[in-house]
Protein backbone atom coordinates (compact mmCIF):
# COMPACT_ATOMS: atom_id res chain seq x y z
CA UNK A 1 0.00 0.00 0.00
CA UNK A 2 2.87 2.13 1.15
CA UNK A 3 4.52 1.51 -2.28
CA UNK A 4 1.34 2.20 -4.01
CA UNK A 5 1.16 6.13 -3.03
CA UNK A 6 5.18 6.80 -3.23
CA UNK A 7 5.42 9.36 -5.85
CA UNK A 8 6.43 8.52 -9.79
CA UNK A 9 7.01 9.97 -12.62
CA UNK A 10 6.33 8.73 -16.56
CA UNK A 11 9.36 10.19 -18.68
CA UNK A 12 9.82 9.81 -22.63
CA UNK A 13 13.50 9.68 -23.47
CA UNK A 14 14.22 10.54 -27.01
CA UNK A 15 18.07 10.71 -28.16
CA UNK A 16 20.35 8.56 -30.49
CA UNK A 17 20.84 4.88 -29.03
CA UNK A 18 18.74 5.60 -25.89
CA UNK A 19 19.45 2.36 -24.45
CA UNK A 20 23.01 3.59 -23.70
CA UNK A 21 21.09 6.79 -21.84
CA UNK A 22 19.22 4.04 -19.55
CA UNK A 23 22.48 1.83 -19.14
CA UNK A 24 24.13 5.05 -17.15
CA UNK A 25 20.72 5.40 -15.30
CA UNK A 26 21.72 2.21 -13.94
CA UNK A 27 25.25 2.31 -13.15
CA UNK A 28 23.97 5.93 -11.37
CA UNK A 29 22.03 3.15 -9.02
CA UNK A 30 18.69 5.16 -10.38
CA UNK A 31 15.19 2.73 -9.70
CA UNK A 32 14.02 1.92 -13.47
CA UNK A 33 10.42 0.71 -12.19
CA UNK A 34 9.16 0.24 -15.73
CA UNK A 35 11.05 0.36 -19.00
CA UNK A 36 9.43 -0.03 -22.99
CA UNK A 37 11.57 1.02 -25.89
CA UNK A 38 9.27 2.42 -28.79
CA UNK A 39 12.68 1.92 -30.79
CA UNK A 40 16.35 2.37 -30.92
CA UNK A 41 16.28 6.56 -30.33
CA UNK A 42 13.13 6.33 -27.92
CA UNK A 43 11.97 5.01 -24.42
CA UNK A 44 9.53 5.55 -22.05
CA UNK A 45 10.20 4.60 -18.00
CA UNK A 46 8.82 5.16 -14.78
CA UNK A 47 11.26 6.32 -12.20
CA UNK A 48 10.66 7.83 -8.52
CA UNK A 49 10.14 11.79 -8.57
CA UNK A 50 12.81 11.91 -5.87
CA UNK A 51 15.25 10.68 -8.60
CA UNK A 52 14.33 13.43 -11.87
CA UNK A 53 16.55 16.07 -10.22
CA UNK A 54 20.37 13.27 -11.41
CA UNK A 55 18.30 12.67 -14.56
CA UNK A 56 18.07 16.26 -15.45
CA UNK A 57 21.56 16.83 -14.63
CA UNK A 58 22.46 13.40 -16.75
CA UNK A 59 20.65 14.11 -19.67
CA UNK A 60 23.15 15.67 -21.97
CA UNK A 61 22.12 15.24 -25.39
CA UNK A 62 18.84 13.48 -24.72
CA UNK A 63 15.53 14.90 -24.83
CA UNK A 64 13.17 14.11 -21.71
CA UNK A 65 9.54 15.05 -21.66
CA UNK A 66 7.06 14.33 -18.72
CA UNK A 67 3.91 12.29 -19.53
CA UNK A 68 2.77 11.56 -16.25
CA UNK A 69 2.55 11.05 -12.45
CA UNK A 70 1.70 8.16 -10.08
CA UNK A 71 1.16 7.69 -6.39
CA UNK A 72 0.73 10.61 -4.12
CA UNK A 73 1.43 13.33 -6.75
CA UNK A 74 -1.39 11.85 -8.93
CA UNK A 75 -4.16 11.95 -6.06
CA UNK A 76 -2.70 15.71 -5.83
CA UNK A 77 -3.22 16.49 -9.20
CA UNK A 78 -6.68 14.98 -9.01
CA UNK A 79 -7.33 17.03 -6.30
CA UNK A 80 -6.40 20.22 -7.74
CA UNK A 81 -8.14 19.66 -10.78
CA UNK A 82 -11.46 18.81 -8.72
CA UNK A 83 -10.47 21.06 -5.62
CA UNK A 84 -13.66 23.04 -6.40
CA UNK A 85 -15.85 20.31 -6.95
CA UNK A 86 -14.54 18.89 -3.29
CA UNK A 87 -14.50 21.57 -1.30
CA UNK A 88 -18.25 22.31 -2.11
CA UNK A 89 -18.86 18.54 -1.06
CA UNK A 90 -16.60 19.34 2.21
CA UNK A 91 -18.81 22.56 2.98
CA UNK A 92 -22.07 20.44 2.01
CA UNK A 93 -20.98 17.19 4.62
CA UNK A 94 -20.19 19.51 7.32
CA UNK A 95 -23.11 21.55 6.72
CA UNK A 96 -25.59 18.64 6.48
CA UNK A 97 -23.71 16.82 9.63
CA UNK A 98 -24.23 19.83 11.65
CA UNK A 99 -28.35 20.52 10.78
CA UNK A 100 -28.82 16.87 11.38
CA UNK A 101 -27.63 16.77 14.72
CA UNK A 102 -29.83 19.74 15.85
CA UNK A 103 -32.98 19.70 17.26
CA UNK A 104 -35.46 21.52 15.90
CA UNK A 105 -38.53 20.98 17.76
CA UNK A 106 -39.74 18.67 20.80
CA UNK A 107 -43.35 17.41 21.06
CA UNK A 108 -44.30 16.56 24.11
CA UNK A 109 -47.72 13.54 23.26
CA UNK A 110 -50.23 13.73 26.04
CA UNK A 111 -53.62 15.22 26.69
CA UNK A 112 -53.24 16.61 30.12
CA UNK A 113 -51.12 20.43 29.68
CA UNK A 114 -49.83 20.05 32.87
CA UNK A 115 -47.73 16.21 32.25
CA UNK A 116 -46.46 18.09 28.98
CA UNK A 117 -45.62 21.39 31.24
CA UNK A 118 -43.55 19.21 33.43
CA UNK A 119 -41.69 17.09 30.68
CA UNK A 120 -40.78 20.08 28.69
CA UNK A 121 -39.78 21.86 31.62
CA UNK A 122 -37.41 18.77 32.69
CA UNK A 123 -36.36 17.66 29.25
CA UNK A 124 -34.77 21.36 29.22
CA UNK A 125 -33.10 21.05 32.45
CA UNK A 126 -30.81 17.94 30.89
CA UNK A 127 -30.39 20.16 28.05
CA UNK A 128 -32.84 18.77 26.15
CA UNK A 129 -34.37 21.89 24.12
CA UNK A 130 -35.03 23.65 20.56
CA UNK A 131 -31.77 23.92 18.80
CA UNK A 132 -29.83 21.92 21.15
CA UNK A 133 -27.46 18.81 19.65
CA UNK A 134 -29.18 16.23 19.86
CA UNK A 135 -27.77 13.36 22.51
CA UNK A 136 -26.74 9.71 22.18
CA UNK A 137 -28.96 6.64 22.77
CA UNK A 138 -27.45 5.98 26.29
CA UNK A 139 -28.29 9.33 27.32
CA UNK A 140 -31.51 9.75 26.30
CA UNK A 141 -32.35 6.48 28.58
CA UNK A 142 -30.23 7.87 31.71
CA UNK A 143 -32.46 10.71 31.20
CA UNK A 144 -35.56 9.04 31.02
CA UNK A 145 -34.58 6.70 33.97
CA UNK A 146 -33.89 10.01 35.98
CA UNK A 147 -37.18 11.96 35.08
CA UNK A 148 -39.44 8.40 36.24
CA UNK A 149 -37.53 8.26 39.67
CA UNK A 150 -38.28 11.74 39.91
CA UNK A 151 -41.67 11.46 39.58
CA UNK A 152 -42.45 8.12 40.51
CA UNK A 153 -46.16 8.88 41.78
CA UNK A 154 -47.23 10.81 38.79
CA UNK A 155 -45.37 9.28 35.50
CA UNK A 156 -45.68 5.53 34.60
CA UNK A 157 -43.76 5.15 31.13
CA UNK A 158 -41.61 7.88 29.68
CA UNK A 159 -40.27 7.45 25.62
CA UNK A 160 -38.46 9.65 23.85
CA UNK A 161 -37.31 9.02 20.09
CA UNK A 162 -35.54 10.99 17.46
CA UNK A 163 -37.41 11.28 14.35
CA UNK A 164 -35.29 13.70 11.68
CA UNK A 165 -34.45 17.14 13.50
CA UNK A 166 -37.19 16.06 16.12
CA UNK A 167 -37.66 14.42 19.63
CA UNK A 168 -41.27 13.09 20.29
CA UNK A 169 -41.99 12.56 23.62
CA UNK A 170 -44.83 9.87 24.70
CA UNK A 171 -45.52 9.44 28.32
CA UNK A 172 -48.23 7.54 30.35
CA UNK A 173 -49.07 8.79 33.33
CA UNK A 174 -49.69 7.33 36.28
CA UNK A 175 -53.31 6.94 37.74
CA UNK A 176 -53.24 6.67 41.38
CA UNK A 177 -56.82 4.83 43.17
CA UNK A 178 -58.01 7.49 44.77
CA UNK A 179 -60.07 6.78 47.88
CA UNK A 180 -64.13 5.80 46.68
CA UNK A 181 -67.11 7.70 47.69
CA UNK A 182 -69.71 5.35 46.11
CA UNK A 183 -70.86 3.73 49.49
CA UNK A 184 -73.51 1.60 47.21
CA UNK A 185 -73.96 -1.71 48.83
CA UNK A 186 -72.08 -4.70 47.47
CA UNK A 187 -71.19 -8.58 47.28
CA UNK A 188 -67.73 -9.82 46.76
CA UNK A 189 -67.98 -12.27 44.42
CA UNK A 190 -65.75 -14.72 42.65
CA UNK A 191 -64.37 -13.44 39.23
CA UNK A 192 -63.70 -17.12 38.25
CA UNK A 193 -64.10 -20.61 39.22
CA UNK A 194 -61.31 -22.65 41.62
CA UNK A 195 -61.40 -23.91 44.61
CA UNK A 196 -60.58 -20.85 48.07
CA UNK A 197 -57.79 -20.41 49.68
CA UNK A 198 -57.67 -17.26 51.36
CA UNK A 199 -60.58 -15.04 52.59
CA UNK A 200 -60.56 -12.12 54.40
CA UNK A 201 -62.97 -9.18 54.83
CA UNK A 202 -62.82 -6.16 56.71
CA UNK A 203 -66.32 -5.34 56.09
CA UNK A 204 -69.44 -8.14 55.37
CA UNK A 205 -69.72 -11.88 56.35
CA UNK A 206 -67.36 -13.80 54.81
CA UNK A 207 -69.95 -17.08 53.76
CA UNK A 208 -67.85 -19.19 51.82
CA UNK A 209 -65.31 -22.30 53.81
CA UNK A 210 -61.92 -22.67 52.82
CA UNK A 211 -61.31 -25.06 49.96
CA UNK A 212 -65.16 -24.59 48.75
CA UNK A 213 -65.37 -25.08 45.34
CA UNK A 214 -66.98 -21.81 43.62
CA UNK A 215 -68.27 -20.36 39.77
CA UNK A 216 -67.84 -17.39 38.07
CA UNK A 217 -70.67 -15.31 40.11
CA UNK A 218 -71.12 -16.66 43.60
CA UNK A 219 -71.31 -14.67 46.52
CA UNK A 220 -68.19 -15.07 48.83
CA UNK A 221 -68.32 -12.07 51.21
CA UNK A 222 -71.80 -10.80 52.06
CA UNK A 223 -72.33 -6.84 51.88
CA UNK A 224 -76.28 -8.08 53.98
CA UNK A 225 -75.93 -8.29 57.79
CA UNK A 226 -78.45 -11.39 58.65
CA UNK A 227 -79.48 -11.87 61.81
CA UNK A 228 -82.19 -14.34 62.59
CA UNK A 229 -82.68 -14.95 58.79
CA UNK A 230 -83.49 -11.65 58.12
CA UNK A 231 -81.33 -8.96 56.57
CA UNK A 232 -81.03 -6.39 59.14
CA UNK A 233 -78.32 -3.92 56.99
CA UNK A 234 -76.07 -3.33 53.98
CA UNK A 235 -73.00 -2.87 53.89
CA UNK A 236 -70.35 -2.35 51.35
CA UNK A 237 -68.29 -5.45 51.38
CA UNK A 238 -64.26 -4.83 51.43
CA UNK A 239 -61.70 -7.69 51.13
CA UNK A 240 -59.72 -10.36 48.80
CA UNK A 241 -60.39 -13.41 47.48
CA UNK A 242 -57.80 -16.34 46.66
CA UNK A 243 -58.35 -19.65 45.19
CA UNK A 244 -56.24 -22.32 43.30
CA UNK A 245 -57.23 -21.66 39.79
CA UNK A 246 -57.00 -24.62 37.10
CA UNK A 247 -55.85 -23.93 33.20
CA UNK A 248 -54.98 -25.88 30.36
CA UNK A 249 -52.66 -24.82 27.85
CA UNK A 250 -51.46 -25.62 24.61
CA UNK A 251 -47.63 -24.32 22.79
CA UNK A 252 -46.27 -24.72 19.91
CA UNK A 253 -42.34 -24.41 19.42
CA UNK A 254 -40.66 -25.25 16.12
CA UNK A 255 -37.41 -27.53 15.75
CA UNK A 256 -35.70 -25.51 13.71
CA UNK A 257 -35.40 -21.86 15.12
CA UNK A 258 -34.40 -18.40 13.40
CA UNK A 259 -34.99 -14.92 15.20
CA UNK A 260 -33.65 -11.66 14.51
CA UNK A 261 -35.17 -9.17 16.71
CA UNK A 262 -34.35 -5.69 17.00
CA UNK A 263 -33.17 -4.26 20.32
CA UNK A 264 -34.41 -0.93 20.61
CA UNK A 265 -30.66 0.80 19.85
CA UNK A 266 -30.75 3.13 17.10
CA UNK A 267 -27.87 5.14 15.36
CA UNK A 268 -27.59 7.48 12.79
CA UNK A 269 -24.39 7.31 10.86
CA UNK A 270 -22.94 8.33 7.67
CA UNK A 271 -21.48 5.72 4.75
CA UNK A 272 -19.29 6.72 2.16
CA UNK A 273 -20.05 4.16 -0.77
CA UNK A 274 -16.95 3.20 -3.39
CA UNK A 275 -18.19 0.50 -5.94
CA UNK A 276 -19.06 -2.22 -3.76
CA UNK A 277 -17.02 -1.08 -0.69
CA UNK A 278 -18.87 0.42 2.11
CA UNK A 279 -17.09 3.17 4.80
CA UNK A 280 -19.00 3.91 8.04
CA UNK A 281 -18.05 6.66 9.30
CA UNK A 282 -18.66 5.56 12.78
CA UNK A 283 -16.88 4.20 16.12
CA UNK A 284 -19.16 2.54 16.90
CA UNK A 285 -20.82 -0.55 15.01
CA UNK A 286 -23.33 -2.98 14.72
CA UNK A 287 -22.71 -6.74 14.56
CA UNK A 288 -26.17 -7.30 12.96
CA UNK A 289 -28.64 -4.37 11.79
CA UNK A 290 -31.32 -3.67 9.52
CA UNK A 291 -30.84 -0.22 8.24
CA UNK A 292 -32.31 2.11 5.48
CA UNK A 293 -29.92 4.77 3.18
CA UNK A 294 -30.93 8.22 1.78
CA UNK A 295 -28.53 9.09 -0.51
CA UNK A 296 -26.74 13.07 0.58
CA UNK A 297 -24.37 13.23 -2.07
CA UNK A 298 -23.20 11.66 -5.25
CA UNK A 299 -22.18 12.67 -9.16
CA UNK A 300 -22.81 10.72 -12.15
CA UNK A 301 -19.26 10.59 -13.37
CA UNK A 302 -17.86 9.71 -9.54
CA UNK A 303 -18.57 5.96 -8.64
CA UNK A 304 -18.43 7.32 -4.77
CA UNK A 305 -21.40 9.01 -3.41
CA UNK A 306 -22.25 10.00 0.36
CA UNK A 307 -25.53 8.01 2.14
CA UNK A 308 -26.77 8.52 5.54
CA UNK A 309 -27.49 4.94 7.24
CA UNK A 310 -30.43 4.83 9.66
CA UNK A 311 -29.59 1.77 11.73
CA UNK A 312 -31.41 -0.24 14.12
CA UNK A 313 -29.36 -3.17 16.15
CA UNK A 314 -31.11 -6.70 16.12
CA UNK A 315 -29.94 -9.84 18.04
CA UNK A 316 -30.01 -13.14 15.68
CA UNK A 317 -30.92 -16.02 17.40
CA UNK A 318 -30.67 -19.83 15.42
CA UNK A 319 -31.08 -23.19 16.80
CA UNK A 320 -31.78 -26.41 15.45
CA UNK A 321 -33.21 -28.70 18.26
CA UNK A 322 -33.65 -32.85 18.48
CA UNK A 323 -36.97 -33.42 19.81
CA UNK A 324 -36.55 -33.94 23.61
CA UNK A 325 -34.77 -30.20 23.27
CA UNK A 326 -38.25 -28.82 21.75
CA UNK A 327 -40.75 -30.35 24.41
CA UNK A 328 -38.47 -28.78 27.08
CA UNK A 329 -38.40 -25.67 25.81
CA UNK A 330 -41.98 -25.30 25.31
CA UNK A 331 -42.75 -26.44 28.58
CA UNK A 332 -40.82 -23.68 29.74
CA UNK A 333 -42.89 -21.49 27.44
CA UNK A 334 -45.60 -22.52 28.87
CA UNK A 335 -44.84 -21.68 32.31
CA UNK A 336 -43.15 -18.10 31.48
CA UNK A 337 -46.63 -17.52 29.93
CA UNK A 338 -48.41 -18.31 33.46
CA UNK A 339 -46.23 -16.36 34.81
CA UNK A 340 -46.23 -13.13 33.13
CA UNK A 341 -49.73 -12.89 33.69
CA UNK A 342 -49.38 -13.17 37.24
CA UNK A 343 -50.06 -10.18 39.84
CA UNK A 344 -48.05 -10.04 42.86
CA UNK A 345 -48.40 -12.62 45.15
CA UNK A 346 -50.57 -14.92 42.37
CA UNK A 347 -47.83 -17.78 41.74
CA UNK A 348 -48.18 -21.38 39.63
CA UNK A 349 -49.14 -23.79 43.08
CA UNK A 350 -47.99 -26.96 40.78
CA UNK A 351 -47.81 -27.56 36.85
CA UNK A 352 -47.95 -31.01 34.73
CA UNK A 353 -47.26 -32.36 31.55
CA UNK A 354 -50.28 -33.95 29.46
CA UNK A 355 -49.18 -34.61 26.26
CA UNK A 356 -47.67 -33.44 22.95
CA UNK A 357 -48.51 -33.76 19.30
CA UNK A 358 -45.49 -33.11 16.69
CA UNK A 359 -47.14 -31.02 12.90
CA UNK A 360 -44.98 -30.87 10.34
CA UNK A 361 -41.92 -28.54 11.90
CA UNK A 362 -43.33 -28.03 15.51
CA UNK A 363 -43.82 -29.60 18.50
CA UNK A 364 -47.18 -28.49 20.31
CA UNK A 365 -47.42 -29.25 23.71
CA UNK A 366 -50.72 -29.31 26.34
CA UNK A 367 -50.13 -28.80 30.32
CA UNK A 368 -52.45 -28.50 33.31
CA UNK A 369 -51.61 -25.46 35.53
CA UNK A 370 -52.50 -24.83 38.81
CA UNK A 371 -52.14 -21.45 40.13
CA UNK A 372 -52.84 -19.31 43.67
CA UNK A 373 -54.89 -16.37 42.06
CA UNK A 374 -56.41 -13.59 43.10
CA UNK A 375 -60.21 -13.89 42.00
CA UNK A 376 -61.81 -10.69 44.06
CA UNK A 377 -65.12 -9.33 42.03
CA UNK A 378 -67.45 -7.01 42.82
CA UNK A 379 -71.35 -7.01 42.83
CA UNK A 380 -73.64 -4.32 44.00
CA UNK A 381 -76.64 -5.66 46.13
CA UNK A 382 -79.94 -4.03 44.53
Amino acid sequence: MIELLRSKISLEIEGRNVSRFIKRLVNKKIEILSLKYQNENKASIIVYKKDLEQIQKIKSIYQITENGVYGILKIKQKIKINRHLIIIIILFFIIFIFFTHVIFDIEVIHSNKDIRNLLKTELENYGLKKYSLSKSFDAIEKIKEKILNKYPDKLEWLEIEKVGTKYIVKVEERKINKLENNNNPRNIIAGKSGVLKKVFASKGDIVKDMDDYVTKGDVIVSGELVFNNKVTGKVRAEGKAYAEVWYVTKTSYPFAYYEEKETGKTQNIYKIKFLNHDLELTLKKYQTKKETEKEIISHPLLPIKLVKSTQRQTKIKSEILTFDEALEKAQKLSVKKIQDKLKPGEYIIRHKYLKSTVKESIVEVEMFFAVYEDITDYAEIG
